[in-house]
This record gives structure tokens, C-alpha cells and sequence, in this order.
């Protein structure tokens, strides 16, 4: 199995120092004002710090120094280092300090991902306001008939000075597209053209997605298989993991900078014919094999900067005799063997309700069960009755059953996209 590197650990003292000092001047409380990246790295850049050998080393990937010359001609001692916190560090800054003004019920209710039907924004505000689930997914019943129209609907659904939430969709193109006017190809299409076809479409599908106000794509396929029979084949962006792996790197590519890509449905629904909406597909494929034949396309969207990556309800008993989804083991290899350090998010939970497995039927068995096993955020398709199951949660982490450092990782996660979804708004 291939192992990428994990990152380079952030700068200590130094970084944190300055950046810290740049949300507790205006952009750490839910009732102030924000600071957008830009101007808080002026304000970090007035702390003078000198970075160790470590984060010299890394050059830029973790900030800017600039050493001045000392004060008089000649002189042999240079003026102290100023460290300058890269955007990345500040909006984790910004993320961190938020995350420790929470709630534990709020930090939990941060986690999930709801549907609200129709298209009058007030029921969505109305949540967003009683409940305080991170975002929000887009189904068909909530799109109108123009991204402009979409956008203009979704103008007013606010969260707080700083952040906003997470306007998801799955916009893949091709049989799964929910904007009317997405007419751009999908995956049965791109896979039998150049690889400059998928960048162009997905540059296109981007503008497109932001222009609705959309943050999030639930929009590449990194699944694989060759076989007509499986229900994923029309939607895969290769039939071999080279040729997926190509187009599955160009789709986030193509997004970057402008909606989330996400990646799905690890690790990979290609090794089955059978339909995780209606059943837990299972697979005894050789962990081994998974590494050569499923891995790589992941692999290829986490390197080119996938912000998610979507766990599929699906089961490789090589590794687990569990549901990806809710399996500890399968998140330990995303991130520790694919180096994956963004969100994780399940698919629709209530697909393990609809499987008819009754160690699946109870709601709160499985949120819990998701949350424990390292999801960040749970996906449901419709507006769930939130507060019991954060209560349950919350029982849960009191119990010692999920720590609270694992509930504060994902939370700064989701706050981070939060932060930087709220920065393009406002750009």
C-alpha cells in the first residue's frame, strides 16, 4: 500500500503567538465583528518572533518572515524576525478560538447536515437559528429553475459574524445534477474524453455552484469499477484507477478556491454491485488489492486539496465488519495512511435505516457509532429532529464513550470551512 507523508507540524510558539493575538483582537467572539485573513495578517505581522529551525526548513508553507536590517550601516545584528501566520493558520486561529466560547450541545449540533424542504428560505433560517446544525444539502425540491434564482434565495441564511454555514449539493453532472442549468458533462461522458474536458466542465460547474451560493460539491466521484452492472458505473470518472485518478485530480483542481470539492464514497463503492441505498453492500477484497485498485483515485484528490471526503455505507470485511461509515479503522487509514486532513462526512444516515439490518434501524445507535468511529459531519436528508440526538451525543461524551478533543477536532474542522466559506462570501 502507498503511504503519503503526512504534513509537517505547525510552527509552535511563534505561530500561534501571532495569530492569537490577532482573533482576540476582533474576530474571536460570536457577537463581534470578523477580520478577514488579509487584514489579520497585517495585524499579526506587527509580532516579532523567530521561527525554529523546523519552520524555516518548511519555508512557505506555514508563513513569511522578514528579517529587517539593523538600525545602523554596517551593523552585524539584524533586527528581530517578524513571523507572518499564513491565511490557512489564521482561519484555524479564528476556528480554535470559536470552538472554545461553545457549548458542548452547540459543538455537537455543529456536526450535522440536514435537509429542509422547499424553496422559501425562512424554515432554513428558522433551523439555523433553533438547532445550529453546520449546513445545509440541496436537493431538487430546493432549487428553482436559475442559479440566480437559487442564489438570491439563499442570500439571507446567516449563522454569525464570521462564519456562515454549509451550503452543500451533489452536483456531479450527468444523471446526478440538480441545477437545471447544469447542462455541462458528468462522469459516463468525461471518462471517455481528454482530461482537459473535466477541468473545463468542473471550472464551469464551480462558477456555476457559486453563483447559487453554494459552498460545498458533493461533486466527484472517486470510485472505480469497469463492470456495466454496477449502479455507480454511469456516475465513476474512470473505469481503472489511473484514468480515474487523472480526472478525479483535475474535478478539484477545478474547484479549488471557489466551492469545497468532496470526494466520494470512500473507500470505494466500485467493489460491489450493490446499492448502499437500499442495502450495506459488502466486499472481501484484499486490503491489499484495495490499495492498488481503489486507493489511488482518493489518493490523487486528496493530493490535488479535496477539502472532504464522503465515507460510503459499504463494507470491506478484510478491514472491518462494519459500515465504513462506522468504522474506526477505515477513518484511522484516510488519515493516517492517506495523509487526508480536512472534513469527513458520512452519506446519508438514513441509509442505514433504509438497509433493513436491524443492528442499523435505531437513529441514535448509528449517530453516535458515526461520531465515535472519527466523522466529522452527518449527513441526513431531511430536517431530523435534532436536539434528542445531540442530547444523546452528549450523553455519550460524558460517558467517556467519544472524547470531548475528538469532538473539538472535527468541530474546528467544519469552522474552518465555515470561516473560509464566509471569506469568499465577503470577498
Amino acid at each position: 500500500m502507498r503511504v503519503r507523508r503526512l504534513r509537517r507540524a505547525r510552527p509552535a510558539v511563534a505561530v500561534l503567538a501571532a495569530a492569537v493575538m490577532v482573533c482576540l483582537a476582533g474576530c474571536a467572539t460570536a457577537g463581534g465583528s470578523a477580520t478577514g485573513s488579509a487584514g489579520a495578517t497585517a495585524v499579526a505581522g506587527a509580532a516579532d518572533s523567530t521561527p525554529s529551525a523546523t519552520d524555516r526548513a518548511s519555508g512557505g508553507e506555514t508563513g513569511v518572515t522578514e528579517t529587517g536590517l539593523g538600525s545602523q550601516a554596517g551593523s552585524a545584528t539584524p533586527a528581530p524576525t517578524r513571523y507572518l501566520p499564513t491565511p490557512a493558520e489564521l482561519d484555524r486561529t479564528f476556528a480554535t478560538t470559536r470552538m472554545r466560547s461553545m457549548s458542548l450541545a452547540d459543538k455537537i449540533s455543529t456536526m450535522f447536515m440536514v435537509e429542509i424542504s422547499g424553496t422559501d428560505p425562512a424554515p432554513m433560517q428558522a433551523y439555523l437559528q433553533a438547532d445550529k446544525p453546520g449546513g445545509f444539502l440541496l436537493r431538487a425540491d430546493n432549487v428553482p429553475a436559475s442559479a440566480e434564482a437559487l442564489g438570491a434565495q439563499l442570500s439571507g441564511i446567516s449563522l454569525s459574524p464570521g462564519l456562515s454555514p454549509l451550503i452543500s449539493i451533489d452536483e456531479e453532472g450527468g444523471d446526478v445534477a440538480r441545477l437545471p442549468q447544469d447542462t455541462l458533462p458528468g462522469g459516463e461522458l468525461l471518462r471517455s474524453m481528454p482530461v482537459s474536458s473535466t477541468t473545463d466542465a468542473f471550472t464551469k460547474r464551480a462558477a456555476l455552484l457559486k453563483q447559487a451560493g453554494v459552498s460545498v460539491n458533493f461533486g466527484t466521484i472517486a470510485d472505480v469499477t469497469a463492470d456495466p452492472n454496477s449502479f455507480i458505473y454511469d456516475r465513476v470518472l474512470g473505469t481503472d484507477a489511473e484514468a480515474a485518478s487523472q480526472r478525479v485530480a483535475a474535478s478539484v483542481a477545478a474547484e479549488q478556491g471557489v466551492v469545497f470539492s468532496t470526494l466520494k464514497h470512500f473507500p470505494g463503492h466500485g467493489e460491489t454491485e450493490a446499492n448502499s441505498h437500499t442495502t450495506i453492500p459488502s466486499t472481501d477484497l484484499p486490503v491489499d488489492q484495495w490499495a492498488v485498485r481503489d486507493a489511488p483515485p482518493f489518493e490523487a484528490g486528496i493530493a490535488a486539496g479535496a477539502e472532504l471526503v464522503m465515507f460510503g455505507h459499504l463494507e470491506y470485511t478484510s478491514v472491518d465488519s462494519v459500515p465504513a461509515t462506522l468504522s474506526v479503522r477505515w477513518h484511522e487509514m484516510l488519515r493516517g495512511q492517506l495523509g487526508f486532513t480536512g472534513v469527513a462526512v458520512t452519506d446519508d444516515m438514513q441509509m442505514l435505516e433504509d438497509s433493513g439490518q436491524p443492528q442499523y434501524a435505531d437513529r441514535t445507535t448509528n449517530a453516535i457509532a458515526a461520531i465515535r468511529a472519527g466523522n466529522d459531519l452527518l449527513l441526513y436528508n431531511n430536517d431530523i429532529d435534532l436536539p434528542p440526538l445531540v442530547a444523546a451525543i452528549a450523553a455519550a461524551v460524558q460517558a467517556g464513550q467519544i472524547s470531548v478533543e475528538q469532538i473539538d477536532a472535527s468541530v474546528v474542522r467544519i469552522l474552518t470551512l465555515q470561516r473560509q466559506a464566509w471569506q469568499r462570501s465577503h470577498a
